[in-house]
């Protein structure tokens, strides 16, 4: 029996590494999967890992009708196995209902991914309709960690390594690197006391470096 399929985890977690090991073994066994996904951070229609690997993939709009392309592609001669929904959290709940549809009418497995909240700890709409929908759901056992060591639970968005929590909710932007100057727009990932907090690992080390107060009085 097909099944929909949802992994998540945070940033950072190795969501899309999975998403293209999955495919690359479906693929070795003869299976022919199509690759979706949506605001990658290496550009339109692509599906990277911050591994670097990277494979061509279908760019998902708001306006996509997965139902339609996969019944579509069947239609005029064509091969489906499976499908691969990269970055699955900016789909639209009627986005995720149509693979939904996919699986059940159609018998085709679909393997989502992608993170659950959003900057703010609220839930995006795709990962929302997964939960509720998916056959199976996975949390990566890859732990992201927080700049402090623990495990990391939240995803912030930085602005020149400042934590904000109001803005649009889709900016595209990479994780920031502790070693490198903060970028104009960059999301780390966070343990929930210091997302809490809105300590950045920028702003930890700027209270570490800051002078003691003199022993006066």
């Amino acid at each position: 029996m097909a099944e929909l399929h949802f992994f998540t985890g945070t940033m950072d977690s190795g969501k899309s590494t999975l998403a293209l090991q999955t495919n690359h073994n479906h693929a070795a066994r003869g299976r022919i999967g199509r690759l979706f996904t949506t605001h990658d951070r290496a550009g339109e229609a692509t599906l990277s890992s911050r591994l670097g690997l990277t494979h061509d993939a279908i760019e998902v709009g708001r306006d996509f009708d997965f139902w339609r392309y996969v019944v579509d592609s069947l239609t005029r001669g064509g091969r489906i196995d499976y499908l691969i929904c990269d970055e699955a959290q900016f789909y639209t709940r009627a986005q995720i209902d149509q693979l939904g549809k996919i699986v059940d009418e159609l018998q085709l497995d679909v393997f989502c991914f992608g993170i659950l909240t959003d900057f703010r700890t609220q839930l995006f709409e795709g990962s929302a309709r997964l939960v509720e929908l998916a056959d199976r759901m996975h949390v990566l056992q890859v732990e992201a960690l927080c700049w402090c060591g623990k495990r990391a639970t939240h995803n912030a968005r930085t602005e020149n390594g400042a934590m904000v929590v109001e803005g649009e909710v889709i900016v595209v932007g990479d994780v920031d690197k502790i070693d490198q100057p903060p970028a104009d727009v960059a999301y780390e990932v966070l343990c929930r006391q210091h997302h809490r907090r809105r300590l950045t690992a920028a702003r930890a080390k700027a209270v570490s470096l800051a002078p003691e107060p003199l022993p006066f009085g």
